[in-house]
């Protein structure tokens, strides 16, 4: 069991790494919002049916509010 709280702990606190970054460190060209691209440049594994999924309104960009759902839900996960 501690084990299984441990690796647990650890996969929360790697996967909250690009929120503790901070939106504006990971936006390249300083939109305010994240294209595909820069998300890739931390989570290498997203592919763009990945990208379309955690863009909620659509835009082309993900945005902090969607940034942080993505990771709370899981669907942005620390290995990529």
């Amino acid at each position: 069991m501690k084990k299984l709280a441990l690796t647990l702990a650890l996969g929360l606190a790697t996967t909250g790494m690009a929120l503790a970054q901070g939106l504006s460190e990971m936006d390249a060209d300083g939109t305010g919002n994240l294209s595909l691209t820069e998300l890739q440049a931390v989570y290498p594994n997203l592919n763009e049916e990945g990208f379309t999924a955690i863009d909620a309104n659509g835009d082309g960009a993900v945005d902090e509010a969607e940034l942080a759902a993505a990771v709370e839900a899981g669907t942005l996960k620390a290995d990529g």
